[in-house]
Formats: structure tokens, C-alpha cells, sequence
């Protein structure tokens, strides 16, 4: 009887749970069958900016650290003794060939240099008897009237005067330079450095140094290209002379521009090197010698070259690859073998056509066949 009666009341619930949902659904229909279902949003598609492939010619370049040289650097030494009276350019002063640099105690050489010259005049006037004898003494000679001996002595004494004035007058000439070496002046143009002997000190030719002077414009810069790249310079040196571009640090524009001029004879077998020189243009010595910088040889031109903005480049397990329109406004990715860059732009030696668009932004969010919209931006600078 029990189990009936739960039978019973499990077949009126289902019953009454058919009746609601018929209701359900008769009222669904009364209310929006007549103006059909509502229509499904569009899909989102992504908008991407792109860019056309950019055909130049390339200047090629070989990059390398390199290091500031002076052609020319001295040490000032005195070439006479004394004591030295004066410095007349200030530590770190740029000077010009010929500018007086130090001044030794001229007293000494200019008593030298008077009493040398005092000497020529005394001999000056002996030679001048002796000539005047000597021409007395011929007129009697033929004569009759003096001897051979005292003419031969006559002739002596005019050579001993003329010998005499000869060493009087090299002796003024020496005093003359002894005088001029008081003072040192600059042999070419460049920079002095810091002062080594102070106003006063007794400057001695046994190597009392003064300073130092080093010439800044032009001047060297030397690297070392590995062996390499030794065919690809000297390849572009048979074609004429080679550019060189000298960037200081955190430049990115080269300041400096000069020439390649020397390439040494042997490689260095320790390191596969070669070292070369640039000579450079350094008017306003912003460059100075031991200075670390960068230089740019620029060896060729690559015409034709195909150029992409570098932030276009993606990186996977494959390798490189740009993200280009395809068929249909979808994704196409490529992967490329890329070469030199050039400012903002990189060149691709394969995987791209000139014809490409190439995505340049929201590359995080999209992928192989997704649907895109082009937003076509300016043509990348070249």
C-alpha cells in the first residue's frame, strides 16, 4: 500500500512539471516568435598598423672600438742650463708652432753673445793690418827692398787673422743660438700639459723635463680589424680611399670624420688581428690622445637592399620573423635572414618581397591567420 501511494505522488509532480513547461513555452512563442531571434555581434577583428618595405642602397659599414693616438707628442727640455725665469703659457693652454713657452735667464748668454761679438771686432781690425801689411809688403818685395822670410811671415800673419775672425764668428753664431734657447717655444701646434718645473729652478741640459705638448688636430685613430675583415678593407682601398666615421661614447651620429691611412704588415697571430690607423679632422680637439671610442669604416654600397622598422621583428624557437597582410586582410607570418641595420631599419636578405605590408604594432595580440585591419602608417624614413 506504502509503495502505491509514493508511486502515485511521483507520477502527479512530473505531471505537473510537463504542464508548466508547455505553458512555458506557448507564452516564449506569444511574445517573441513573431519578431524572430535576436542577431549575433560581430566579431572583433584587430586593427594593426603597417608599413610598405623600404628599397635603398645600403651603405655597408665594419664597426670596431678603437682608441685616440697624438702624431705627435714631446717632452720640453731646455737644450741650455740656467735658471728658469718664467713660464709664459698657463698648464693646458692650446698654442701655436712658434708660441714661447718657457723663458731661461738670458744674462749669462747675452754677456756671452756680446763679449763673442766684441772679439770679432778686435779681430776684424788685425785682419785688417794684416792685409795692409801685406800689401805693403809685396809693393817692397818688388822692390828689393824686404826679404822672402819676412814676406812669408807677412802672409802668415794675414791667415792667422782670417783663421782668427772665422772662430770669433762661429763663436757669435753659438752664442747667438745659446741666447735663442733661453727660450723654448712650441715646434708645432697643439696642447701642453701640466707644469713639471716651477719659476726658479735650476734647469739643467741632463734632462730637466718642463712639460709635455702633444698635437690634437689632426690626429690618430687606432683599431684593430680582425683577419676576416682584412679582405673586405682591402678590397674597398684598391676602390679608392675609405671613409671613416669616429662616434663617441653614446653617440649614435658620428661626430668625427677622417681616412683610413696605415694597415700594418703582419697579423698578430695571438689574436688574428691587424692594427690600422684613421687620421682625423680634430679642429676643435674633441678628440684626445688615449680616449676610447668607436669607428665606422664605410667599405661598400649595397643597392637594392629591402629595409623594415627593426620593432617589427619577432623572435621565436624558429628564428626571426615579421608579421605581413595576407590573403583576406589576415596574419601571415615570414621568417627572415636579416643583414646590416641602418638607423631605425634593418635589412632583410630573405623571407620578405618588396610588395609586403608588414605589422608593425599589437603584434602581442595577434597571430598566424587572424583577421586584421591595415591602418597604413608613413613610409619608414630612408
Amino acid at each position: 500500500m506504502r509503495r502505491w501511494k509514493i508511486a502515485l505522488g511521483t507520477a502527479v509532480a512530473l505531471g505537473a512539471i510537463s504542464v508548466a513547461s508547455v505553458h512555458f513555452l506557448d507564452m516564449g512563442n506569444l511574445s517573441g516568435g513573431a519578431a524572430g531571434a535576436a542577431p549575433a555581434p560581430a566579431a572583433f577583428v584587430m586593427p594593426v598598423p603597417v608599413v610598405n618595405v623600404v628599397k635603398k642602397t645600403l651603405p655597408i659599414y665594419l664597426d670596431y672600438a678603437a682608441r685616440v693616438e697624438s702624431i705627435r707628442s714631446i717632452t720640453l727640455q731646455a737644450r741650455v742650463p740656467g735658471y728658469l725665469q718664467e713660464q709664459t703659457a698657463a698648464d693646458g693652454s692650446d698654442v701655436k708652432q712658434g708660441d714661447l713657452l718657457y723663458r731661461i735667464a738670458p744674462d749669462d748668454y747675452q754677456a756671452a753673445l756680446e763679449q763673442a761679438k766684441a772679439q770679432v771686432q778686435r779681430d776684424s781690425a788685425t785682419l785688417d793690418y794684416a792685409k795692409s801689411n801685406l800689401g805693403r809688403g809685396t809693393d817692397l818685395a818688388k822692390a828689393g827692398y824686404l826679404d822672402k822670410d819676412s814676406f812669408d811671415q807677412r802672409t802668415s800673419n794675414l791667415r792667422a787673422a782670417q783663421a782668427a775672425l772665422a772662430v770669433d764668428q762661429a763663436a757669435v753664431r753659438t752664442a747667438e743660438l745659446n741666447l735663442g734657447y733661453a727660450e723654448i717655444k712650441a715646434p708645432f701646434s697643439g696642447r701642453i700639459g701640466r707644469n713639471q718645473a716651477s719659476v726658479g729652478t735650476l734647469v739643467s741640459v741632463a734632462g730637466t723635463v718642463l712639460n709635455t705638448l702633444v698635437q690634437l688636430d689632426p690626429i690618430y685613430v687606432t683599431f684593430n680589424p680582425s683577419e676576416s675583415d682584412l679582405v673586405q678593407i682591402e678590397q674597398a682601398k684598391a676602390a679608392g680611399p675609405i671613409a671613416v666615421d669616429v662616434l663617441l661614447p653614446g653617440e649614435t651620429v658620428p661626430s668625427q670624420k677622417g681616412e683610413l691611412t696605415f694597415i700594418d704588415n703582419t697579423i698578430d697571430h695571438s689574436t688574428g688581428t691587424i692594427t690600422a690607423r684613421a687620421t682625423i679632422g680634430n679642429a676643435k680637439f674633441t678628440l684626445l690622445p688615449g680616449q676610447y671610442v668607436r669607428v665606422r669604416l664605410h667599405v661598400k654600397e649595397q643597392p637594392n637592399t629591402l629595409m623594415v622598422p627593426q620593432v617589427a621583428l619577432g623572435s621565436s624557437q624558429l628564428g626571426k620573423y615579421l608579421y605581413v597582410i595576407g590573403k583576406g586582410n589576415t596574419v601571415d607570418q615570414k621568417l627572415v635572414s636579416l643583414g646590416p641595420t641602418d638607423g631605425d631599419l634593418i635589412s632583410v636578405t630573405s623571407g620578405i618581397s618588396e610588395t609586403d605590408q608588414v605589422i608593425t604594432g599589437n603584434l602581442q595580440k595577434i597571430g598566424p591567420g587572424m583577421p586584421v585591419s591595415p591602418l597604413p602608417q608613413p613610409k619608414p624614413a630612408s
